[in-house]
């Protein structure tokens, strides 16, 4: 016999359960719509976003890899093809030499120009076009709970990984 009191109860289940299907299938629509047009996925086109916006377009491969929530090895195994095809460079970092960075190329600034209104189209029509505007301040709030909790976890647990090997930040 299950343990009653360990379950989520049905209505947690339920806003659980559609908050999962929602995640995997926006993401899976904004990705299948980013390959199909730019022979990019979402994964690429977030690195893309991330290094445009950072400074002279260079981050630390450890800063970006904590930017896409994503491993270390992760964020190498993604880059492999974005290196390849001229998108994004690696770099030693000039600072400390056992740090690499990542710097978005002319050809993935290209890249990323070329894929953002199919991407901006495709929240805007899978997701944000099913909100008003009230709707959308009231999701943000909700949405905003979570996250501050969990980031401040987050933080708090990078600085543990940073202060116990200084080489990973």
């Amino acid at each position: 016999m299950l343990n009653e009191g360990i379950w989520l109860n049905q209505r947690e289940q339920n806003a659980w359960r559609k908050f999962l299907t929602l995640n995997a299938l926006l993401m899976s629509r904004l990705d299948a719509d980013l390959v199909a047009a730019h022979s990019i996925s979402l994964a690429e086109y977030e690195v893309l976003v991330h290094l445009s916006e950072a400074l002279g377009g260079t981050m630390r491969m450890s800063a970006l890899a904590n930017a896409c929530f994503v491993s270390r090895s992760g964020l190498t195994r993604r880059l492999e093809h974005m290196v390849a095809a001229g998108f994004v460079e690696k770099t030693t970092c000039p600072t400390d030499r056992r740090g690499m960075n990542a710097t978005i190329t002319p050809l993935g600034f290209d890249k990323l120009n070329e894929a953002a209104p199919t991407h901006v189209n495709g929240v805007r029509r899978y997701f944000l076009s099913k909100y008003d505007e009230a709707d959308l301040d009231i999701l943000t709030i909700f949405v905003d709970r979570p996250i501050e909790e969990l980031e401040s976890v987050a933080v708090a647990t990078s600085e543990c990984d940073s202060a116990r090997c200084p080489s990973l930040s």
